[in-house]
């Protein structure tokens, strides 16, 4: 199993009972629930309480070998996986099966270098580095001169998906609520929030009803919308927008934040080569419909990095995906025949959340806005988190957020963990 995530984890797990050896090689040692890393990212949550050690998820389960490491190159013929240790050296791991679920990354559509100055949100990482500059905003805004405070005081999130949608609803809450009595010089509810994105509405794949709804309460939260135009270039003192009517804006912002795009990580090329198979323009691999790699029955590509039936990147197609392709094995290892049983995806919705008390939920035909929206998510997020102490330590912090409004977690590290230039800045 290459990935720790959704798809590599449940495959692991629906190998419990199988007469195999499994091999579980991640280049994190903990297994991370990606939708509330923006939680992490505003202090609502803590780094621990959205990531649970692989080797404690698996210790009870003897058949399941836990190892750090990156794949790095695949033989086919030898059927082997090369992979990397995190000081450098390689090491080889030999499979009769082989389920790829090695998730994507942040894509900054050929302009990696804004990866500088902008991070994303795909990693822990990711998120400390986002919590380090928008708390470190505020304390800059403290201490510098009035006519600087501004651009401090100026957040940009492009990309008005899930990610960047409540993204800049937590930053625009941050200010308003948490922040709003505790600085001396500087009033927190002056933050400007911004969201950019090229299509005409946030939310858009929600459909025109829930989009509309995401789009008015963004607005009366304080998040300036600016649809439909795409960003051409980013700095340390803001971004540069064009509009498609040629319109060019330059935005000041001391903060830039990008959700925009995700692309496949560099192994899954790799292994696109080594079996023969093609790639989307995002770097999916196209699979048969049982999610076998065609011309390759013996591996299976499931979560963010398949391509079929244009299924989207989301954590149940990545949990679906691993559970199906561990029954196929398990089927194997029996001695029944394999056949061609196609992958059935069970859509069990999507859901993002605005702020205090709002949140979208679409469940097929069903919509939910408002108050039940947001019961609904938070049932739907508290099932999907890995462990009872994750789930109610979650539980709690919320419950004394929406309570008293406070967020403990806000820690700040100065040693920059992505590697980025500034302590606030970047």
């Amino acid at each position: 199993m290459l990935g720790g995530g959704f798809g590599g984890v449940f495959a692991a797990r629906h190998l419990r009972h199988a007469a195999a050896d499994v091999v579980l090689l991640d280049r994190g040692p903990s297994h991370l629930f990606q939708p509330l890393l923006y939680q992490v990212a505003t202090g609502l949550l803590s780094e621990g309480q959205i990531s649970t050690p692989l080797r404690s998820m698996f210790r009870r389960q003897r058949n399941v070998e836990v190892l750090l490491g990156e794949a790095t190159d695949l033989d086919a013929e030898r059927k082997i996986v090369v992979a990397s240790r995190p000081h450098g050296s390689t090491f080889e791991i030999p499979y009769d099966y082989l389920v790829v679920a090695v998730g994507m990354r942040q894509s900054y559509f050929g302009h990696d270098e804004f990866s500088k100055v902008a991070p994303g949100m795909k990693t822990l990482g990711d998120a400390l580095a986002i919590r380090r500059r928008v708390f470190g905003a505020f304390e800059m805004a403290e201490s510098v001169p009035k006519e600087e405070r501004g651009p401090w005081l100026t957040f940009a999130v492009t990309g008005a998906g899930p990610t960047g949608v409540e993204l800049a609803g937590q930053i625009r809450e941050l200010a308003t609520r948490t922040l709003a009595r505790e600085f001396r010089t500087i009033d927190p509810n002056e933050a400007r929030v911004m969201l950019f994105d090229g299509v005409d509405s946030p939310l858009a794949p929600f459909g025109p009803r829930l989009s509309g709804k995401a789009a008015s309460r963004l607005t009366k939260l304080g998040v300036e919308l600016h649809m439909g135009v795409f960003v051409t270039d980013i700095d340390h003192d803001g971004l540069q927008t064009k509009g498609k009517d040629g319109t060019v804006e330059r935005h000041a912002a001391k903060t830039v934040l990008w959700t925009a795009g995700v692309q496949a990580v560099p192994f899954v090329e790799t292994l696109a080569t080594a079996l023969g198979v093609e790639q989307d323009r995002g770097g999916r691999v196209t699979v048969n419909p049982d999610l076998t790699v065609p011309g390759h029955p013996e591996v299976w590509v499931v979560g963010d990095i398949m391509a079929l039936d244009g299924m989207p990147g989301v954590a149940e197609v990545a949990l679906q995906g691993g559970v199906h392709a561990a029954a196929q094995i398990r089927r194997q290892i029996k001695g029944r025949p394999k056949g061609q049983e196609r992958f059935k995806y069970r859509d069990v919705g999507s859901a993002a959340y605005i702020c205090r008390f709002h949140a979208l939920v679409q469940i097929r035909h069903i919509q939910l806005s408002g108050f039940l929206g947001w019961l609904t998510w938070g049932v739907i997020h508290l099932g999907f988190l890995s462990g009872l102490r994750n789930r109610v330590g979650v539980g709690q912090s919320w419950f004394l957020a929406l309570l008293r409004g406070r967020r403990r977690e806000r820690g700040l590290l100065y040693g920059d963990p992505r590697g980025l230039q500034d302590s606030f800045a970047d």
